[in-house]
């Protein structure tokens, strides 16, 4: 673990970097680390947000300092093999392909010489892995995409994109949580809020869980939107099945 290094970020936070590429393996070592942080007896821990190959750990320098807090953290990195990382969360997340909700399934279909209902199965048929959320509150950073269906982003981006459209851009596919600017390729929608302030859990996704998409019907949308508006739809999720 001799090359994970720690970068000062600022006052109250520094950055424990474990590589230099975007990779499940790498992925695998940051929750491993992050696990071993919560169950150590750190003090003055404050925040931690993991991202594609690091972690940032703010802390109160009031209580601990950057010098004795990396020696701290350095102390962890020899027992990371030893950590049991529980098996991830499958998310099941329903969309309504094509039609008004996804606007340039056609486009995307065309660009990879596939029908649109072969771009829906291949979308769906991958578990993809949620390395770091950012941009907007609850956006997903998925990694996995099947590179058949790879497409540019619009070289207009749009002025506004409904909540809850599933897009494309080059190599990666994700929802729009909230409604936002923005430039991917829309193939579809779902009515499951990936972001409610007013929920108690207000970010639905996690980093280090996985998504799956699956194809719904217009009148299987409009139940789980009525649902989701009484705040009595419950996300359907399955533990992984870990490669061995």
């Amino acid at each position: 673990m001799s090359d994970v290094r720690f970068l000062l970020t600022g006052d109250t936070s520094l950055t424990a970097e474990f590589g230099n590429e975007v990779s499940p393996s790498i992925n695998a070592r940051i929750r491993a680390f992050h696990i071993a942080l919560e169950h150590s007896s750190i003090p003055g821990i404050v925040e931690t947000v993991p991202t594609y190959r690091s972690l940032m750990i703010h802390y109160d320098p009031g209580i601990i300092q950057f010098a004795p807090l990396v020696q701290r953290l350095q102390s962890l990195l020899d027992g990371l093999d030893l950590v049991e990382i529980p098996p991830s969360q499958v998310l099941e997340i329903p969309v309504l392909y094509g039609g008004e909700m996804g606007p340039d399934l056609d486009f995307v279909a065309q660009h990879a010489q596939k029908t649109p209902q072969e771009v829906i199965s291949i979308h769906t048929s991958t578990e993809y892995l949620i390395y770091m959320l950012g941009f907007t509150p609850g956006f997903a950073y998925l990694g996995g995409m099947d590179e058949r269906i790879a497409t540019p982003r619009l070289e207009t981006p749009r002025v506004k994109i409904p909540a809850g459209s599933v897009g494309i851009a080059g190599s990666q596919t994700g929802i729009y949580p909230i409604d936002s600017p923005g430039g991917w390729q829309l193939i579809g929608r779902t009515p499951v809020r990936m972001y409610d302030p007013d929920r108690e859990t207000p970010i639905l996704p996690q980093a280090g869980q996985y998504i799956q998409f699956y194809p719904i019907t217009q009148a299987e949308y409009d139940e789980i939107a009525a649902q989701e508006a009484a705040d009595r739809y419950i996300c359907r999720r399955h533990p992984r099945q870990e490669a061995i």
